[in-house]
């Protein structure tokens, strides 16, 4: 698919984006790249990554600018991730992708934005703005789901770690690693080393830095709750533990006086004169009795209880 850079994106032969003072918009598979890529006059002197690409960056060549988009589903994020390669010059910008994922974004692009100037920076900015659509409402969403965590751990509900809290670790994991790519992107972009994009235009990519340097402070604090909430949850089954270890103790003490006096009359020595008293069943009972009733209240006063 070939586009023209106009009012909104226009879909042309290819014929047309070698008319001078153009701008266009290429989307080819790896194979179509390799069969066209001299028809494009961009000077690439190293091999554009084609090939499942796991990260987001861009590299300045002699004449060009190439590099690669690496995506997480927002359904999935820690699943498999949507991938593409580019290159650009001022002319334009080509992106290659076998999955169909940047044809997809590239006709939403088109059917849904108009510009009042329109740009190569403004179809960047655009597409880059792809990566992090939904994200404000998706990282607001964990933070609910880690307040009710919070919740369900100060009631008493969780009996032990939530395996929802490590998914959702690892999702502000690779979104955080996401975020850093977004931004070293972005800042190459501004730095515009090549000189192919208008100064007045590089706030493009200065507000798309600013945009994901906020959203990753966002989850640079939910990492640091998530990791609270951790420590809370051991705070609560510490205290559980130490609850139980209480009640065990308690019944020891009480039962270690009683277990003495069981033992002490057990031993059954003939001269033994409570052997013989008819009151000595009677007194034993009052005397254990006794015994558990000073024991707790004795606890009681002492808060063990």
């Amino acid at each position: 698919m070939y586009y023209l850079i106009r009012e909104s994106l226009t879909p042309c032969a290819p014929e047309e984006i070698r008319t001078p003072g153009v701008q266009f918009v290429a989307v080819l598979t790896t194979e179509e790249w390799k069969t066209r890529r001299d028809s494009f006059d961009m000077i690439i002197d190293m091999d554009m990554e084609t090939v499942n690409p796991r990260e987001t960056k861009a590299v300045v060549n002699l004449d060009s600018l190439t590099g690669t988009f690496s995506f997480p589903d927002r359904r999935q994020i820690s699943g498999p991730r949507h991938s593409f390669s580019f290159a650009l010059d001022e002319r334009g910008i080509i992106l290659v992708d076998d999955t169909g994922y940047a044809e997809r974004t590239v006709a939403g692009i088109s059917r849904t934005k108009k510009w009042r100037l329109p740009s190569l920076e403004r179809f960047l900015y655009d597409l880059l703005e792809v990566s992090i659509a939904g994200d404000l409402s998706l990282l607001e969403g964990t933070e609910q789901r880690l307040n009710g965590i919070e919740e369900a751990i100060l009631r008493g509900e969780v009996e032990s770690y939530p395996p929802e809290m490590n998914d959702i670790r690892g999702d502000l994991l690779d979104l955080r690693v996401h975020y850093e790519q977004l931004i070293d992107l972005g800042q190459e972009l501004e730095e515009n080393e090549n000189g192919y994009f208008r100064e007045e235009n590089l706030r493009y990519f200065h507000m798309f830095t600013e945009r994901v340097a906020r959203l990753q402070d966002m989850v640079m604090g939910q990492r640091e709750y998530v990791s609270q909430l951790r420590d809370l949850m051991q705070t609560q089954l510490d205290v559980r533990q130490n609850r139980i270890m209480t009640v065990l103790t308690v019944i020891a003490s009480i039962f270690m006086p009683l277990t003495l006096i069981a033992g002490w009359y057990g031993m059954n020595f003939r001269y033994m004169p409570e052997l013989e008293w008819k009151y000595s069943y009677p007194v034993l009972i009052a005397v254990s009795v006794l015994i558990v009733v000073v024991c707790l209240v004795w606890f009681k006063k002492k808060k063990w209880m």
